[in-house]
């Protein structure tokens, strides 16, 4: 979705739309490789503009499924998330701004006179997808022998214990001088 910013009235825009996970999928730069798969997204937002500047606050709800990292089953991860961005002029951006402060994550340029809220939307949606997505924090796992979900069934092999490089160390004494 895209905002013009002179369409923008006094009193700010209150917007609401979904979009379809067929949607996401396409406008992800990666396509359907991302890992995940979205079912629906709902956003709901207020834009304000304060002279130049734009400001988007809102709030995204969506169904993702992943696949759980220990066991490799897929399971409903809903998300519910908030932003808040200012968007500022173009002409404003410094050339000699190294540094990223707290307050220029919040923050962003535009030019011309158009918005793309689309890629907050991806932004903020691929922000919340765990790193090792788990679908229970006490998930078994999968039997590393023979490859049954452990939260399932249950198998009579013994994981072995991988001996650490650091092991010979484990009754080393230090002396201490006195």
């Amino acid at each position: 979705m895209q905002i013009n910013i002179s369409n923008i009235p006094a009193e700010g825009l209150n917007l609401r739309f979904s979009h379809s996970g067929e949607w996401f999928h396409r406008s992800m730069p990666m396509g359907d490789e991302c890992g995940f798969c979205v079912d629906g997204i709902d956003v709901q937002c207020f834009v304000e503009k304060v002279l130049r500047d734009v400001s988007i606050k809102g709030r995204i709800k969506a169904g993702v499924e992943l696949e759980c990292c220990r066991c490799l089953e897929k399971f409903d991860f809903p998300i519910e998330t908030e932003f808040n961005y200012v968007f500022m002029p173009a002409d404003n951006l410094k050339k000699d701004d190294l540094e990223l402060t707290y307050e220029d994550l919040e923050q962003s340029y535009y030019e011309g006179d158009v918005i793309d809220l689309d890629q907050i939307i991806i932004e903020q949606l691929v922000l919340q997808i765990p790193f090792k997505p788990l679908c229970d924090n006490s998930c078994k796992g999968i039997c590393p022998v023979c490859g049954i979900n452990l939260n399932i069934e249950k198998c009579d092999h013994k994981t072995q214990q991988i001996s650490s490089p650091f092991a010979a160390l484990k009754n080393f004494k230090i002396k201490k001088e006195r």
